[in-house]
Protein backbone atom coordinates (compact mmCIF):
# COMPACT_ATOMS: atom_id res chain seq x y z
CA UNK A 1 0.00 0.00 0.00
CA UNK A 2 2.81 2.38 0.85
CA UNK A 3 4.38 1.70 -2.54
CA UNK A 4 1.05 2.40 -4.25
CA UNK A 5 0.67 5.70 -2.38
CA UNK A 6 4.20 6.75 -3.37
CA UNK A 7 3.58 5.93 -7.03
CA UNK A 8 0.26 7.80 -6.94
CA UNK A 9 1.97 10.83 -5.40
CA UNK A 10 4.71 10.73 -8.00
CA UNK A 11 2.14 10.50 -10.81
CA UNK A 12 0.21 13.51 -9.45
CA UNK A 13 3.41 15.55 -9.04
CA UNK A 14 4.39 14.80 -12.65
CA UNK A 15 0.98 15.96 -13.90
CA UNK A 16 1.11 19.15 -11.83
CA UNK A 17 4.67 19.78 -12.91
CA UNK A 18 3.55 20.14 -16.54
CA UNK A 19 1.11 22.91 -15.62
CA UNK A 20 2.67 24.82 -12.77
CA UNK A 21 5.84 25.52 -10.93
CA UNK A 22 6.39 26.22 -7.22
CA UNK A 23 7.41 29.78 -8.05
CA UNK A 24 4.27 30.42 -10.08
CA UNK A 25 6.09 30.21 -13.43
CA UNK A 26 5.76 27.68 -16.20
CA UNK A 27 7.59 24.45 -15.64
CA UNK A 28 10.72 23.62 -17.64
CA UNK A 29 9.96 22.25 -21.09
CA UNK A 30 6.54 23.95 -21.21
CA UNK A 31 7.01 27.43 -22.64
CA UNK A 32 4.61 30.32 -23.11
CA UNK A 33 4.85 29.80 -26.85
CA UNK A 34 3.33 26.32 -26.43
CA UNK A 35 0.34 27.84 -24.68
CA UNK A 36 -0.14 30.33 -27.52
CA UNK A 37 0.78 33.28 -25.29
CA UNK A 38 2.89 36.25 -26.34
CA UNK A 39 6.41 35.83 -25.05
CA UNK A 40 7.13 39.52 -24.52
CA UNK A 41 4.00 41.66 -24.97
CA UNK A 42 5.43 44.49 -22.88
CA UNK A 43 8.56 44.67 -25.02
CA UNK A 44 6.55 44.91 -28.24
CA UNK A 45 4.21 47.50 -26.70
CA UNK A 46 7.27 49.56 -25.74
CA UNK A 47 8.43 49.49 -29.35
CA UNK A 48 4.98 50.60 -30.58
CA UNK A 49 4.77 53.50 -28.13
CA UNK A 50 8.35 54.52 -28.88
CA UNK A 51 7.75 54.52 -32.65
CA UNK A 52 4.47 56.46 -32.38
CA UNK A 53 5.96 59.05 -30.01
CA UNK A 54 9.07 59.42 -32.18
CA UNK A 55 7.07 60.00 -35.36
CA UNK A 56 4.88 62.54 -33.58
CA UNK A 57 8.04 64.26 -32.34
CA UNK A 58 9.32 64.40 -35.92
CA UNK A 59 6.10 66.09 -37.08
CA UNK A 60 6.43 68.67 -34.29
CA UNK A 61 10.07 69.32 -35.22
CA UNK A 62 9.24 69.87 -38.90
CA UNK A 63 6.49 72.35 -38.01
CA UNK A 64 8.82 74.21 -35.65
CA UNK A 65 11.50 74.47 -38.35
CA UNK A 66 8.94 75.77 -40.86
CA UNK A 67 7.73 78.30 -38.31
CA UNK A 68 11.31 79.47 -37.76
CA UNK A 69 11.83 79.96 -41.52
CA UNK A 70 8.62 82.00 -41.78
CA UNK A 71 9.62 84.23 -38.88
CA UNK A 72 13.03 84.88 -40.42
CA UNK A 73 11.44 85.68 -43.78
CA UNK A 74 9.21 88.36 -42.22
CA UNK A 75 12.16 90.25 -40.73
CA UNK A 76 13.45 93.45 -42.39
CA UNK A 77 16.97 92.08 -42.46
CA UNK A 78 16.73 88.31 -42.92
CA UNK A 79 19.31 86.32 -40.97
CA UNK A 80 20.64 82.81 -41.71
CA UNK A 81 18.31 80.10 -40.44
CA UNK A 82 21.05 78.50 -38.31
CA UNK A 83 21.12 81.61 -36.10
CA UNK A 84 17.54 80.97 -34.97
CA UNK A 85 17.09 79.30 -31.59
CA UNK A 86 13.66 78.08 -32.69
CA UNK A 87 15.20 76.32 -35.71
CA UNK A 88 17.78 74.58 -33.51
CA UNK A 89 14.98 73.49 -31.18
CA UNK A 90 13.29 71.82 -34.15
CA UNK A 91 16.55 70.12 -35.18
CA UNK A 92 17.07 68.71 -31.68
CA UNK A 93 13.52 67.32 -31.64
CA UNK A 94 14.11 65.81 -35.10
CA UNK A 95 17.27 64.04 -33.92
CA UNK A 96 15.48 62.73 -30.83
CA UNK A 97 12.65 61.44 -33.00
CA UNK A 98 15.00 59.62 -35.38
CA UNK A 99 16.90 58.07 -32.46
CA UNK A 100 13.61 56.91 -30.97
CA UNK A 101 12.60 55.37 -34.30
CA UNK A 102 15.93 53.56 -34.48
CA UNK A 103 15.50 52.22 -30.95
CA UNK A 104 11.93 51.05 -31.67
CA UNK A 105 13.24 48.53 -34.20
CA UNK A 106 15.07 46.80 -31.34
CA UNK A 107 11.79 46.14 -29.49
CA UNK A 108 9.13 45.57 -32.17
CA UNK A 109 8.89 43.87 -35.58
CA UNK A 110 9.64 45.81 -38.77
CA UNK A 111 6.09 45.17 -40.01
CA UNK A 112 4.80 47.08 -36.98
CA UNK A 113 7.30 49.96 -36.74
CA UNK A 114 7.43 50.95 -40.42
CA UNK A 115 3.67 51.64 -40.96
CA UNK A 116 3.61 53.84 -37.86
CA UNK A 117 5.30 56.50 -40.00
CA UNK A 118 1.76 57.64 -40.83
CA UNK A 119 1.69 59.20 -37.34
CA UNK A 120 4.17 61.78 -38.64
CA UNK A 121 1.94 62.67 -41.59
CA UNK A 122 -1.16 62.95 -39.37
CA UNK A 123 0.73 64.99 -36.79
CA UNK A 124 2.10 67.40 -39.40
CA UNK A 125 -1.39 68.03 -40.84
CA UNK A 126 -2.90 68.88 -37.45
CA UNK A 127 0.06 70.62 -35.82
CA UNK A 128 0.43 72.97 -38.81
CA UNK A 129 -2.94 74.42 -37.79
CA UNK A 130 -1.42 75.52 -34.47
CA UNK A 131 2.11 76.47 -35.51
CA UNK A 132 1.57 77.75 -39.07
CA UNK A 133 -2.03 79.03 -38.67
CA UNK A 134 -3.26 76.88 -41.55
CA UNK A 135 -6.94 76.08 -42.04
CA UNK A 136 -8.26 72.73 -40.90
CA UNK A 137 -9.85 71.01 -43.90
CA UNK A 138 -12.50 68.31 -43.98
CA UNK A 139 -9.99 66.17 -45.91
CA UNK A 140 -7.56 66.42 -42.98
CA UNK A 141 -10.19 65.15 -40.54
CA UNK A 142 -11.27 62.31 -42.85
CA UNK A 143 -7.68 61.31 -43.67
CA UNK A 144 -6.68 61.43 -40.01
CA UNK A 145 -9.64 59.23 -39.05
CA UNK A 146 -8.77 56.64 -41.71
CA UNK A 147 -5.10 56.65 -40.71
CA UNK A 148 -5.91 56.29 -36.99
CA UNK A 149 -8.27 53.38 -37.72
CA UNK A 150 -5.58 51.74 -39.86
CA UNK A 151 -2.98 52.25 -37.15
CA UNK A 152 -5.27 50.58 -34.60
CA UNK A 153 -5.64 47.52 -36.84
CA UNK A 154 -1.87 47.44 -37.44
CA UNK A 155 -1.09 47.40 -33.73
CA UNK A 156 -3.85 44.90 -32.92
CA UNK A 157 -3.04 42.34 -35.62
CA UNK A 158 0.74 42.82 -35.88
CA UNK A 159 2.83 39.62 -35.81
CA UNK A 160 4.13 38.44 -32.45
CA UNK A 161 7.71 37.27 -32.91
CA UNK A 162 10.52 36.75 -30.37
CA UNK A 163 12.74 39.84 -30.23
CA UNK A 164 15.90 38.01 -29.12
CA UNK A 165 17.71 38.80 -32.35
CA UNK A 166 21.26 37.58 -31.76
CA UNK A 167 24.24 37.96 -34.07
CA UNK A 168 24.18 34.24 -34.89
CA UNK A 169 20.57 34.46 -35.99
CA UNK A 170 21.41 37.44 -38.23
CA UNK A 171 24.26 35.42 -39.78
CA UNK A 172 21.94 32.50 -40.49
CA UNK A 173 19.33 34.79 -42.05
CA UNK A 174 21.92 36.43 -44.28
CA UNK A 175 22.80 33.13 -45.96
CA UNK A 176 19.26 31.72 -46.09
CA UNK A 177 18.03 30.97 -49.61
CA UNK A 178 14.84 33.13 -49.44
CA UNK A 179 16.91 36.20 -48.60
CA UNK A 180 19.56 35.43 -51.23
CA UNK A 181 16.86 35.11 -53.92
CA UNK A 182 15.27 38.34 -52.68
CA UNK A 183 18.59 40.22 -52.80
CA UNK A 184 19.39 38.97 -56.32
CA UNK A 185 15.97 40.09 -57.61
CA UNK A 186 16.32 43.42 -55.83
CA UNK A 187 19.77 44.07 -57.32
CA UNK A 188 18.52 43.24 -60.85
CA UNK A 189 15.51 45.54 -60.44
CA UNK A 190 17.63 48.35 -59.02
CA UNK A 191 20.14 48.09 -61.89
CA UNK A 192 17.33 48.29 -64.46
CA UNK A 193 15.88 51.38 -62.78
CA UNK A 194 19.34 52.93 -62.46
CA UNK A 195 19.95 52.33 -66.18
CA UNK A 196 16.81 54.26 -67.11
CA UNK A 197 17.69 56.97 -64.58
CA UNK A 198 21.31 57.48 -65.69
CA UNK A 199 21.50 56.44 -69.35
CA UNK A 200 18.01 57.34 -70.54
CA UNK A 201 17.62 60.34 -68.20
CA UNK A 202 14.18 59.12 -67.13
CA UNK A 203 13.53 60.92 -63.84
CA UNK A 204 9.92 59.91 -63.33
CA UNK A 205 8.71 60.07 -59.74
CA UNK A 206 7.92 56.34 -59.70
CA UNK A 207 11.42 55.37 -60.82
CA UNK A 208 13.06 57.58 -58.20
CA UNK A 209 10.84 56.43 -55.34
CA UNK A 210 11.09 52.77 -56.35
CA UNK A 211 14.88 53.04 -56.05
CA UNK A 212 14.40 54.69 -52.65
CA UNK A 213 12.11 51.84 -51.57
CA UNK A 214 14.57 49.14 -52.70
CA UNK A 215 17.33 50.81 -50.70
CA UNK A 216 14.95 51.29 -47.76
CA UNK A 217 14.27 47.55 -47.58
CA UNK A 218 17.98 46.95 -46.94
CA UNK A 219 18.07 49.87 -44.53
CA UNK A 220 15.32 48.54 -42.26
CA UNK A 221 16.86 45.06 -42.23
CA UNK A 222 20.20 46.52 -41.15
CA UNK A 223 18.62 48.97 -38.68
CA UNK A 224 16.67 46.21 -36.94
CA UNK A 225 19.74 43.97 -36.72
CA UNK A 226 21.98 46.74 -35.37
CA UNK A 227 19.35 48.05 -32.92
CA UNK A 228 18.56 44.56 -31.62
CA UNK A 229 22.23 43.62 -31.15
CA UNK A 230 22.90 46.89 -29.31
CA UNK A 231 19.84 46.30 -27.10
CA UNK A 232 21.02 42.78 -26.19
CA UNK A 233 24.53 44.08 -25.51
CA UNK A 234 23.17 46.70 -23.14
CA UNK A 235 21.25 43.95 -21.31
CA UNK A 236 24.50 42.03 -20.79
CA UNK A 237 24.50 39.66 -23.80
CA UNK A 238 27.43 41.09 -25.76
CA UNK A 239 26.83 41.00 -29.51
CA UNK A 240 29.19 43.75 -30.69
CA UNK A 241 32.18 41.42 -30.99
CA UNK A 242 30.67 39.61 -33.98
CA UNK A 243 31.77 40.77 -37.46
CA UNK A 244 28.16 40.65 -38.68
CA UNK A 245 27.36 43.64 -36.45
CA UNK A 246 29.81 45.85 -38.37
CA UNK A 247 28.67 44.43 -41.71
CA UNK A 248 25.10 45.45 -40.93
CA UNK A 249 26.30 48.82 -39.64
CA UNK A 250 28.09 49.55 -42.93
CA UNK A 251 25.06 48.35 -44.91
CA UNK A 252 22.81 50.64 -42.88
CA UNK A 253 24.99 53.72 -43.42
CA UNK A 254 25.57 53.09 -47.15
CA UNK A 255 21.93 52.41 -48.00
CA UNK A 256 20.85 55.47 -45.99
CA UNK A 257 23.20 57.78 -47.91
CA UNK A 258 21.97 56.68 -51.35
CA UNK A 259 18.38 56.59 -50.16
CA UNK A 260 18.58 60.23 -49.08
CA UNK A 261 20.27 61.12 -52.39
CA UNK A 262 17.44 59.79 -54.57
CA UNK A 263 14.76 61.08 -52.20
CA UNK A 264 16.20 64.60 -52.35
CA UNK A 265 16.24 64.33 -56.15
CA UNK A 266 12.54 63.46 -56.10
CA UNK A 267 11.77 66.35 -53.73
CA UNK A 268 13.67 68.69 -56.04
CA UNK A 269 11.77 67.66 -59.17
CA UNK A 270 8.27 67.10 -57.77
CA UNK A 271 5.87 68.57 -55.23
CA UNK A 272 6.21 67.32 -51.66
CA UNK A 273 2.46 66.56 -51.66
CA UNK A 274 3.12 63.93 -54.34
CA UNK A 275 6.41 62.61 -52.97
CA UNK A 276 5.36 62.14 -49.32
CA UNK A 277 2.36 59.79 -49.76
CA UNK A 278 3.93 57.73 -52.57
CA UNK A 279 7.18 57.38 -50.65
CA UNK A 280 5.27 56.35 -47.52
CA UNK A 281 3.42 53.60 -49.40
CA UNK A 282 6.58 52.33 -51.16
CA UNK A 283 8.70 52.47 -48.00
CA UNK A 284 6.12 50.69 -45.84
CA UNK A 285 5.52 47.98 -48.44
CA UNK A 286 9.23 47.30 -48.95
CA UNK A 287 9.84 47.26 -45.19
CA UNK A 288 7.04 44.74 -44.58
CA UNK A 289 8.25 42.49 -47.42
CA UNK A 290 11.84 42.58 -46.18
CA UNK A 291 10.69 41.80 -42.63
CA UNK A 292 8.66 38.83 -43.86
CA UNK A 293 11.56 37.43 -45.90
CA UNK A 294 14.52 38.15 -43.62
CA UNK A 295 12.97 37.81 -40.15
CA UNK A 296 9.97 35.52 -40.99
CA UNK A 297 7.69 37.87 -39.05
CA UNK A 298 4.42 36.36 -40.32
CA UNK A 299 5.58 32.76 -40.21
CA UNK A 300 3.09 31.58 -37.56
CA UNK A 301 0.40 34.25 -38.02
CA UNK A 302 -3.22 33.27 -38.66
CA UNK A 303 -4.78 34.09 -42.02
CA UNK A 304 -7.33 36.45 -40.44
CA UNK A 305 -4.58 38.36 -38.64
CA UNK A 306 -2.63 38.79 -41.88
CA UNK A 307 -5.76 40.00 -43.70
CA UNK A 308 -6.65 42.52 -40.97
CA UNK A 309 -3.05 43.74 -40.82
CA UNK A 310 -3.02 44.35 -44.59
CA UNK A 311 -6.42 46.05 -44.34
CA UNK A 312 -4.96 48.34 -41.66
CA UNK A 313 -2.07 49.19 -44.01
CA UNK A 314 -4.57 50.00 -46.76
CA UNK A 315 -6.51 52.34 -44.48
CA UNK A 316 -3.29 54.10 -43.44
CA UNK A 317 -2.23 54.52 -47.09
CA UNK A 318 -5.65 55.91 -47.99
CA UNK A 319 -5.60 58.31 -45.03
CA UNK A 320 -2.19 59.68 -46.01
CA UNK A 321 -3.33 60.25 -49.62
CA UNK A 322 -6.51 62.01 -48.46
CA UNK A 323 -4.49 64.33 -46.21
CA UNK A 324 -1.98 65.13 -48.95
CA UNK A 325 -4.44 65.71 -51.78
CA UNK A 326 -5.46 69.25 -52.82
CA UNK A 327 -2.41 70.71 -51.05
CA UNK A 328 -0.91 71.59 -54.42
CA UNK A 329 -3.92 73.62 -55.51
CA UNK A 330 -3.81 75.62 -52.28
CA UNK A 331 -0.13 76.32 -52.84
CA UNK A 332 -0.75 77.66 -56.37
CA UNK A 333 -3.31 80.22 -55.18
CA UNK A 334 -0.49 82.58 -54.09
CA UNK A 335 -0.80 85.87 -56.04
CA UNK A 336 1.83 86.81 -58.59
CA UNK A 337 2.76 89.63 -60.95
CA UNK A 338 2.24 88.87 -64.63
CA UNK A 339 4.92 90.68 -66.62
CA UNK A 340 2.78 90.41 -69.77
CA UNK A 341 0.27 92.89 -68.33
CA UNK A 342 2.84 95.63 -67.60
CA UNK A 343 3.09 98.26 -70.37
CA UNK A 344 6.35 98.07 -72.28
CA UNK A 345 7.10 94.51 -71.23
CA UNK A 346 7.07 91.67 -73.74
CA UNK A 347 7.76 89.00 -71.14
CA UNK A 348 5.05 86.46 -70.42
CA UNK A 349 6.76 84.88 -67.42
CA UNK A 350 5.51 85.24 -63.89
CA UNK A 351 7.46 86.55 -60.93
CA UNK A 352 6.69 84.43 -57.89
CA UNK A 353 6.83 85.93 -54.39
CA UNK A 354 10.31 86.23 -52.96
CA UNK A 355 10.97 83.28 -50.66
CA UNK A 356 13.23 85.42 -48.47
CA UNK A 357 10.71 88.16 -47.70
CA UNK A 358 7.03 88.57 -46.94
CA UNK A 359 6.45 90.86 -49.96
CA UNK A 360 5.39 89.87 -53.45
CA UNK A 361 8.02 89.72 -56.18
CA UNK A 362 8.77 93.04 -57.88
CA UNK A 363 10.74 94.28 -60.85
CA UNK A 364 14.27 95.55 -60.54
CA UNK A 365 14.24 99.06 -59.04
CA UNK A 366 17.27 100.06 -61.10
CA UNK A 367 15.31 99.81 -64.35
CA UNK A 368 14.29 103.49 -64.73
CA UNK A 369 12.35 103.00 -67.94
CA UNK A 370 10.17 100.33 -66.39
CA UNK A 371 9.68 102.45 -63.26
CA UNK A 372 8.54 105.41 -65.38
CA UNK A 373 6.14 103.32 -67.42
CA UNK A 374 4.71 101.75 -64.27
Amino acid sequence: MQVLHQEKGTFLRNIMGHHSHPTGCLAPGFSATTLGMDVRPQTQLLGVLLAAASNFLISVSLSIQKCAHLRLACQTEPKPYYTSKLWWCGIILLVLGEVGNFTAYGFAPIALVAPLGCVSVIGTAFISVLFLKQTMRAADILGGTLAVAGTYLLVTFAPNVPQELTARRVQNNLVSWPFLVYVILEIITFCILLYFYKRKAVKHIMILLMMVALLASLTVIAVKAVASMITLSVKGKMQLTYPVFYIMLILMATSCVFQVKFLNQAMHLYEATAVVPINFVFFTTSAIVSGVIFYQEFQSAALLSVFMFLFGCLLSFLGVFVIARNKKEEHLQVPYIDCGRIPGQKLTGKIQPDSYSSRYGTLNNEDDSVKTQS
